[in-house]
């Protein structure tokens, strides 16, 4: 049977179950939990307090979440593999740079940034023995620079060696996705294994279309929404979904928040308990809240099912 990475090692993907496509469990920087500890605060608080939310997530239904944090955002898959072990959801975790691009990849082959992503997703991360099920890369406002065409290009490599699937962090206001697909084309990817996230951002279901003709999957997974600047809440998320279902497309999408127990890249306490404040269900908000919108809209139990459980098996699996 088909498996894919997780932090406890390889799982059944007919066993992945309701997934949430794009999470993140700490989000920091490099370094910053290992150099400056009191920083961040109590690691193991941390870790209580994400095994007590995504065991609430497990009983409200959760089964797997990809963790898409990368090096650059604190990655911790120790934490990450406890945290899996105590709650029981599954965690894939991710190879990939973000947007905080390492200065020494600046003027990087892309060849060797790929040998790095290569070696996580096929011998393991640090010395840990946990092996990256997905490739993450991240494109911003802006669009596609010298330093992250170095990245994209890597992760295109990696995943051409590898078979393992990419998720793209993108800026959808300024269809930064084309710009990425663009790149993804010329290095020959398998389009069927790139993922294009944060779409939810714009309403143009144009744009989104036309990515998807393309031959990407599509990440609606930024839910209740809100944090980008000018993008749409859930409502309008909601009825963006709506649409591309009818257009036939929910064969092609994943749902997720793009949510964190710990979210230490927004800055101060204040602030981090501000985006906190912003959604009290943390990772049953879809389950909660979106899905309901989404019937009450007319999608179909099979449709949901489609977007939470069967997609999710697929792309990982490498099924268009």
């Amino acid at each position: 049977m088909p498996t894919v990475n997780t932090v406890l090692g390889p799982l059944d993907t007919a066993k992945l179950g309701f997934t949430l496509s794009h999470e993140h469990i700490v989000l920091s920087s490099a370094g910053i939990k290992e150099v400056y500890p009191e920083f961040i605060g109590s690691r193991d608080a941390i870790i209580r307090d994400a095994a007590k939310q995504l065991t609430e997530a497990k009983k409200g239904g959760v089964d797997s979440m990809v963790d898409v944090t990368t090096l650059d955002l604190g990655r911790d898959v120790v934490l990450a593999r406890e945290v899996s072990k105590r709650s029981g959801v599954n965690v894939i975790a991710c190879t990939g740079i973000w947007r905080d691009i390492p200065r020494a990849f600046w003027d990087a082959h892309p060849d060797d940034v790929a040998a790095l992503f290569v070696r996580e997703i096929t011998e393991g991360i640090e010395d840990t023995g946990v092996k990256a099920g997905i490739i993450k890369v991240a494109t911003d406002q802006g669009g596609v620079t010298p330093a992250n065409e170095i990245i994209l290009r890597a992760a295109a490599r990696a995943s051409n060696t590898t078979g393992a699937p990419i998720s793209a962090h993108t800026w959808a206001l300024e269809r930064v996705g084309e710009q990425q697909v663009r790149i993804f084309k010329e290095e020959k990817v398998d389009l069927n294994r790139v993922y294009i996230g944060h779409s939810n951002d714009t309403t143009d279901v144009e744009y989104l279309t036309g990515l998807l003709k393309q031959g990407v999957w599509l990440g609606l997974d930024r839910t209740p929404g809100g944090t980008a600047a000018g993008s749409p809440m859930w409502p309008q998320r909601a009825e963006t979904t709506k649409r591309l279902i009818d257009a036939g497309w929910g064969h092609r999408i994943m749902l997720g928040h793009d949510w964190s127990v710990y979210p230490g890249i927004i800055g101060t306490r204040k602030g981090q308990q501000a985006f906190l404040d912003t959604n009290p269900d943390g990772f049953l908000f879809i389950s909660r809240v979106f899905l309901p919108r989404l019937r009450e809209l007319g999608v179909s139990e099979g449709a949901v099912k489609q977007m939470m459980v069967d997609n999710p098996r697929r792309f990982f699996e490498g099924r268009g």
